[in-house]
């Protein structure tokens, strides 16, 4: 079993957020480091090509543009391979980087990795959320519990609140 860490070691806003490098659709690789200077968009999602991760994804993607003019990267993680991030981006012409955290160490390092519940039997896996991290590389807010609808609009808000 994964370790889950206690609500008292979990990130928190105000903290630096975790260093990492990790490989992404196409070939590529992406590394915290090409966020400096920019706000990033780092969202967790449980598996792709399901309905609520292909919407949320879908949305991020439609609205690029308007994160991109706020001065922000929208990166989205699950533990999927590199050939099904191919997939799923090729299926639904997705306009952003997924990253395969295959290891689950991103997860872990995010405390998205957690025991669920589903028809009474219990499993880890990603929980739904998104973090907002400063260009500076500091976590600026924390959207746990994700429901889709609404939400790519609600963290691009907050962005525009931040940038006005």
């Amino acid at each position: 079993m994964a370790l889950r860490y206690p609500e008292d070691m979990m990130i928190s806003i105000g903290d630096n957020a975790p260093q990492f490098t990790l490989s992404t659709n196409g070939g590529g690789q992406f590394s915290f480091a090409e966020a400096a200077g920019k706000y990033l968009v780092l969202y967790f999602y449980p598996k792709d090509d399901t309905p609520g991760c292909t919407k949320e994804a879908i949305g991020f993607s439609e609205e690029r543009a308007a994160f991109k003019a706020q001065n922000a990267l929208v990166v989205g993680v699950s533990r999927d391979t590199v050939q099904k991030h191919d997939k799923f981006i090729s299926k639904h012409d997705l306009h952003i980087p997924l990253i395969s955290d295959e290891e689950g160490r991103l997860c872990e390092a995010f405390g998205t990795w957690v025991e669920k519940n589903m028809y009474g039997k219990t499993y880890m896996g990603i929980e739904r959320a998104t973090f907002l991290i400063s260009p500076e590389g500091k976590l600026l807010e924390i959207w746990r519990k994700v429901k889709v609808s609404g939400h790519v609009e609600e963290v691009l808000s907050r962005l525009q609140s931040l940038n006005s």
